[in-house]
């Protein structure tokens, strides 16, 4: 359960490969609960009494948060030493629905995939839409529906690598669920957080949502495209972004025609560039 935003571990989150499995409308995939059974780190709240006062309870909330959030840092350093042992770099891919991070994930696939083996993660509420244009574009690809939960979690990332099977000495794109607010929060154990804005969201987006901006190595201006057709102040933009997280790598870039896509591959070939080096080391 999110105690932030609300959504419960009832979500009963799927994961389907898309190498293995049908895609149709109907088709089979696998679901768990996103809690730990084993361990019962779940939070059944049965038979609580509901007459205790506003104190009491939101001292249970928080301490409730808490528990989550500490349950899934675990799982995620996990993450992190499996993704180490492998040499292979993840990237978190966060924004606000419809910024673009699934285009720029196709082009990224069909730009770099001769040169570097790439897998992806597809997070969404529901459907199979993105992984199939993923899948089309040529990566290995593994679709997880997170039912009514708003973001990916540590846990659903490793049943996710688990059914992909990414090979070594590559890389691992995670395009999260669509939503500014709470993958901000949960660490997948992934190097690196790249945030997508689309001129067409405002440029006060990173004042608004701070969290993610701060939590963010890259944000990725998308659709510069459009510029000659909005009023998006660029400067402005830039500047709250970097007053929120002064060490904000921006790329500037449109996915769609390709502008500012060399400085976005320059620096993932530099993420995996360096990998190399701590492993050699």
């Amino acid at each position: 359960m999110c105690t932030t935003c609300g959504c419960s571990d009832s979500a009963n989150p799927r994961v389907t490969n898309l190498q293995t499995e049908p895609t149709d409308k109907t088709a089979h995939s696998h679901s768990y609960h996103s809690h730990s059974h084993g361990d019962h780190d779940h939070h059944h709240e049965h038979g609580l009494d509901t007459h205790h006062d506003h104190q009491q309870g939101h001292e249970t909330t928080v301490h409730l948060e808490q528990a989550i959030l500490e349950k899934n840092d675990r799982l995620a350093e996990r993450n992190r030493g499996w993704f180490l042992d492998r040499n292979i770099v993840a990237l978190n891919l966060v924004s606000s629905p419809g910024s673009g991070k699934t285009t720029l994930l196709e082009r990224t696939i069909h730009d770099l995939k001769h040169a570097i083996p790439i897998s992806v993660i597809e997070g969404d509420q529901e459907t199979l839409f993105d992984a199939e244009r993923i899948r089309k574009a040529g990566c290995p690809v593994v679709q997880i529906n997170t039912g009514a939960g708003c973001h990916l979690e540590a846990d659903m990332l490793a049943r996710g690598l688990e059914t992909l099977q990414p090979p070594s000495n590559s890389l691992v794109l995670i395009e999260n669920v669509g939503n500014l607010v709470c993958p901000a929060l949960f660490d997948l154990g992934e190097q690196a957080k790249v945030v997508v804005l689309s001129v067409t969201e405002g440029e006060d987006k990173p004042l608004k949502y701070p969290h993610m901006f701060q939590h963010a190595s890259v944000m990725i201006l998308n659709k510069i495209d459009l510029l000659p057709h909005l009023t998006f102040d660029v400067k402005t933009c830039l500047e709250f972004a970097h007053k929120v997280n002064p060490k904000l790598q921006v790329f500037q870039l449109s996915a769609i025609t390709g502008e500012g896509l060399q400085h976005w591959y320059d620096w993932v070939t530099s993420q995996i560039k360096n990998s190399k080096k701590q492993v050699i080391r």
